[in-house]
């Protein structure tokens, strides 16, 4: 046992001096290499294994809506703000096919996937003004997760364009397109994939991509509200990680709770959440009954799933995805609160950074969730609770970390048999403004242990970040060294 316990501190001492050099809170560092699913098949890493935290936008329309200042405005400001993925659709949901870009270019000719307008030269085509916006994400350190269509346009009855066979051939186009950039490939578009017409279209784009980056670049899918790529793609073997929309509720037993059945299903693939709730989105699209959501709708969203095995978390916000400007004309989509140059500073949308930046100040590729790490209570529907106030958890495999998200201010009991070591540092994480708060160090001789957050009662959030002392982890949120 104590030769045991002994190489139990020289495994935390040594995670802790070399585990990623790099903050995180850095743009992504494309010298590593390509992406690729880690060993365990629960994360997404670099070619030579640094870990990777998928921390996207959804900047739907940016390729159709947006000219090149205001994309150098946006990117510039989601950079700014620690993002490492920027999701936006090639063939875009608001009449894509057939109201141009900024600079008058329709994407195809006579809306034929096969036929993708392609003119000579710099800037003379719907894709030139693509090439710009992922060359200057790539040159920020974001990845662009292209959608080559948005759903519509092979679900849709009155929209489809696609078949199998000139799927493919649109699929080699973009694929050798940007074979050389920084991307992650996004198959659906909010539709599901449940006819063998639907699943084929979807196979033959994989294939046509796969035919000419030779397996370069990640692949996914994009599925409609409450569902997950799983449903359809669990056995597909082009598929390199499932990707859930867990959708735009405030609830989690509405649908977040499926990113941990999407961790436990075989074979392993990674998950995360590619468009849970959008900041100021209205609740379940209902806004006369719910009203719009609010940060703290969104940050509960962001630990809900990672808590639960997400490799990492999308972000999204209702004016911002749909690109809305009214002092262009543009017409608002269900009710956007403000125009997106205004809506890219809304709380929720900085402190996302927070939540990577406290995953990535602990040993990362070990990390699993555990509900087990919360004592259920008396009443259950207390603790872990349920609707808005559910409590999530998630730990390390070696014992060597414990987290826990607290929505709002109640006692919860945590099993403090997960955590090894005879001593304990404990903190308060606020994931509002990133900062942390140390509790003190004390005895791990209790097989349970009480705590309640600082607002007691209120509907702010919090996270227990609970160590082994002897692993002299930093303060949560600040670089693993």
């Amino acid at each position: 046992m104590r030769k045991h316990f002994s190489f139990l501190i020289f495994l935390c001492l040594f995670i802790s001096l070399n585990a990623s050099a790099q903050w995180k809170g850095k743009p992504v560092d494309f010298s590593h290499g390509s992406l690729k699913v880690s060993d365990n098949k629960r994360f997404l890493v670099h070619e030579d294994g640094t870990p990777f935290f998928y921390l996207g936008d959804t900047a739907w329309e940016i390729f159709h809506r947006l000219d090149r200042e205001d994309v150098d405005k946006y990117l510039q400001d989601r950079a700014s703000k620690g993002y490492t993925v920027i999701q936006a659709v090639a063939l875009a949901e608001f009449d894509g096919l057939t109201v141009p870009n900024a600079y008058g270019h329709l994407p195809l000719i006579d809306k034929d996937p096969a036929r993708p307008d392609v003119k000579e030269g710099p800037d003379n085509d719907y894709w030139d003004h693509v090439d710009y916006v992922v060359d200057k994400a790539n040159s920020l350190g974001m990845y662009v997760a292209i959608l080559p269509t948005w759903g519509r346009y092979f679900h849709d009855d009155n929209n489809i364009i696609f078949t199998p066979e000139n799927a493919e051939l649109y699929g080699e186009f973009i694929g050798n397109r940007y074979k050389d950039k920084q991307v992650i490939w996004v198959l659906g578009g909010d539709r599901p994939a449940n006819t063998d017409f639907r699943f084929n279209v979807i196979k033959a784009l994989a294939k046509g991509i796969k035919k000419v980056d030779n397996g370069k670049h990640l692949i996914t899918y994009h599925p409609p509200g409450l569902h997950g790529s799983s449903e359809w793609f669990q056995n597909e073997p082009w598929i390199d990680f499932n990707m859930r929309q867990n959708g735009h509720e405030t609830e989690y037993t509405a649908s977040y709770f499926q990113t941990f059945n999407d961790y436990n299903k075989t074979p392993i693939k990674p998950v995360m959440d590619g468009e849970p709730a959008y900041e100021d989105h209205p609740v379940s699209f209902k806004a006369n009954k719910h009203g719009h959501t609010i940060s703290s709708d969104v940050r509960a969203a962001l630990y809900w799933d990672l808590f639960n095995g997400a490799f990492g978390h999308t972000y999204g916000h209702h004016s911002v995805w749909q690109m809305y400007d009214p002092a262009k004309g543009r017409q608002p989509i269900n009710n956007p609160l403000m125009p997106w140059q205004e809506a890219i500073q809304q709380p929720a949308a900085g402190q996302m950074m927070y939540g990577r930046l406290l995953i990535e100040s602990r040993p990362f590729l070990t990390r699993i969730p555990d509900p087990s790490i919360i004592v259920t209570s008396a009443v259950p529907t207390a603790m872990p609770g349920e609707g808005r106030y559910r409590f999530a958890a998630t730990r390390d495999t070696d014992g060597t970390y414990m987290m826990i998200y607290a929505p709002v201010g109640r006692k919860f009991t945590v099993n403090m048999k997960l955590l090894k070591g005879d001593k304990v540092n404990g903190w308060w994480f606020n994931p509002r403004n990133g900062k942390a708060t140390k509790i003190g160090t004390f005895d791990n001789n209790m097989s349970e242990r009480t705590f309640i957050s600082p607002d007691k009662g209120e509907m702010i959030d919090w996270i227990l970040v609970l160590d082994d002392a002897s692993c002299k982890y930093p303060a949560p949120g600040k670089p693993l060294k």
